[in-house]
């Protein structure tokens, strides 16, 4: 199967979604006070139909919501980029303010970014988050309510470009995805934790068969990656931001050198792994994915939609034209997570500097399709 280009249908802009504008930045320091965000009138009963699956409104009036996983009681746990909250939401829309990240600034695209649980978080209670000070970007281990525990510290910062997201993989370890913080050289230094994937043991070290010695570095050449996902085969896809010309879905391969800042997009220098998909700015400026069955859902910002890309996932590739669902319906879309229950959740992103927001912005949604629980049909 070839790689697919998936052309946008209108004049691409000059630059990027990820870097049009730039958002109001908003000084760290005392928590802001800002009222609970309140569950939808709609949640957990009523639901609109989009794009032939159910879609509802499962909570309002958020700020930014960056980061989102389960517990496993079922509960959600979402990080605000811009005021640095780490907020419990239950199935039922219910949200509540857990603690402020007080050691997090939140500036630019920086902030309170990417979380992920422990696998081991019945026995260690551990959550891990990733985000921004003056100096730096960082990855903690958190127990919730106490203070944050670096373990990964001097990931390069920026106003853009700052990565951010955090999953742990099959097998384990932590992985992390960076962005080459406005300085492209990054992404090809492999003394830089900037402009790459990271994998990591829960101390923050190099996880065990790490392709450098004595490196966190799992793959390189990425400009900015926020999305990070395994199909049922183990095997690593990526979302990345472009420039100006293409954003990326990479197939990620242990050592793998993915191009940036040399190329953008399809190219054919052998030193470099191609996209499986590429995507104009516009209709993508992908962040967050997931991998539900034999598709990939991807959160698009500029493109105001959820991308679903089918995978073949025995052999690897992407198995006809990606297609496009809640496009133009609720705005800027950062992240999407499977939930427990096999429904999705996609968290709206139109407080961030660049969103055209409603009253009831910033919003989590939870789809489901007709006469299921869960999304194996999308």
């Amino acid at each position: 199967m070839r790689p697919l280009v998936v052309a946008a249908t209108t004049l691409v802009l000059a630059l990027a979604g990820c870097s049009l504008g730039a958002p109001d930045e908003t000084e760290s320091g005392e928590s802001p006070n800002l009222p609970t965000p309140s569950a939808s009138p709609t949640a957990p009963g009523g639901s609109e139909e989009d794009d032939g699956v159910g879609v509802q409104v499962l909570v309002k009036n958020l700020q930014v919501p960056w980061g989102l996983a389960f517990l496993p009681d079922g509960n959600a746990l979402v990080t605000e980029r811009d005021t640095r909250r780490i907020l419990s939401i239950t199935p039922g829309g219910r949200a509540t303010p857990v603690q402020t990240i007080q050691d997090a600034y939140s500036g630019g695209e920086g902030g309170l970014l990417g979380i992920a649980v422990s696998p081991k978080y019945a026995t260690d209670k551990t959550v891990f988050i990733y985000y921004t000070t003056r100096t730096d970007n960082r990855i903690a281990s958190l127990v919730l309510g106490q203070q944050p525990q670096p373990i990964v510290t001097g990931i390069p910062v920026s106003g853009i470009h700052n990565g951010g997201r955090l999953a742990f993989g099959p097998d384990g370890y932590l992985y992390a995805g960076t962005g080459d913080a406005s300085e492209r050289g990054r992404a090809q230094d492999l003394t830089s934790l900037g402009g790459k994937i990271l994998r990591m043991t829960g101390a923050g070290k190099p996880a065990p068969g790490n392709p450098y010695p004595n490196s966190l570095v799992w793959s390189r050449g990425h400009r900015n990656v926020q999305g990070l996902t395994w199909d049922s085969r183990k095997r690593l896809w990526a979302t990345e931001f472009g420039q100006n010309q293409w954003d990326e879905v990479n197939l990620i391969t242990k050592g793998g050198n993915y191009g940036w800042p040399t190329v953008e997009g399809m190219s054919e220098d052998k030193r470099f792994t191609k996209p499986l998909v590429a995507w104009k700015p516009d209709v993508a400026s992908p962040s967050g994915a997931v991998v539900v069955g034999s598709n990939l859902l991807v959160a698009a910002l500029k493109g105001e939609r959820l991308w679903v890309v089918t995978l073949d996932v025995e052999k690897g590739t992407v198995d006809g034209t990606p297609r496009a669902m809640l496009q133009n319906r609720y705005g800027r879309l950062r992240t999407v997570v499977s939930a427990p229950d096999g429904s999705v959740w996609v968290a709206t992103s139109n407080r961030d500097g660049r969103g055209d927001p409603t009253v009831d912005d910033d919003r989590i949604l939870r789809i489901i399709p007709p006469g299921s629980s869960g999304v194996d049909v999308l």
